[in-house]
């Protein structure tokens, strides 16, 4: 399977938001990644579920929403009402991680889960087969631009083994540090999904830095 291509909305000109999602549309992404962050499980504010419900409105490729967020289990019927295909939450903040994902489904979404930088794969063990995709966080949530941790190839190794091991069709999905030369590192080590940010709308073509990221192989 080729692996998908989701920018990272939270590098997009949100003073011409629009036009960033046309282009996203019209490119070779397979998703829109929208990170929802609020200033307590990170540190840092992002956007909330008015301005995903607009996205939704004129996206015409699925939303994959990323909640950096305390308590998401909160929040599930609200991400579904913004129009998400994929509902990330952290491992991390989940008590009742297999409640949570059960409850993703229920509502009739994709169920992700995501892996801060110090959180081994290992803990997965018991809900692997339960979700749709893993999340692995290359850099400590929060922030754009920042520098790629190498030790998230081992993991995405690591991750791809067990999914094998037990004839799985879970997904993994990188987000933080991407580019051309770590993203090669990443689909060769197993990665399905690259979540690139800065890499696209830092590009002076971001339509064309999304098909050579595409193009990795």
């Amino acid at each position: 399977m080729a692996h998908k291509i989701a920018p990272s909305l939270l590098s997009a000109n949100f003073l011409n938001l629009q036009a960033d999602i046309e282009m996203i549309d019209n490119s070779e992404a397979d998703w829109f990644h929208c990170d929802v962050m609020d200033g307590t499980f990170v540190p840092n504010i992002s956007f909330g579920f008015p301005i995903i419900k607009q996205i939704s409105k004129i996206a015409k490729k699925p939303l994959d929403v990323h909640l950096m967020i305390v308590n998401p289990d909160k929040y599930i019927n609200e991400v579904k009402d913004a129009g998400a295909y994929m509902m990330n939450v952290h491992y991390e903040a989940c008590t009742h991680l297999h409640r949570t994902v059960s409850a993703i489904h229920d509502a009739g979404m994709k169920a992700g889960v995501t892996l801060n930088p110090h959180t081994p794969v290992s803990l997965l063990e018991d809900i692997l087969q339960d979700v749709d995709m893993v999340l692995l966080m290359s850099v400590n949530p929060g922030f754009g631009g920042q520098r790629f941790i190498e030790h998230t190839l081992t993991k995405v190794a690591r991750l791809k083994e067990m999914i094998l091991k037990r004839n799985l069709h879970t997904l993994i999905e990188v987000d933080g540090g991407v580019n051309l030369e770590t993203g090669k590192l990443l689909v060769d080590a197993g990665a399905d999904v690259l979540v690139a940010g800065n890499a696209v709308f830092a590009d002076p073509d971001p339509t064309e830095m999304i098909h050579k990221l595409k193009s990795l192989a």
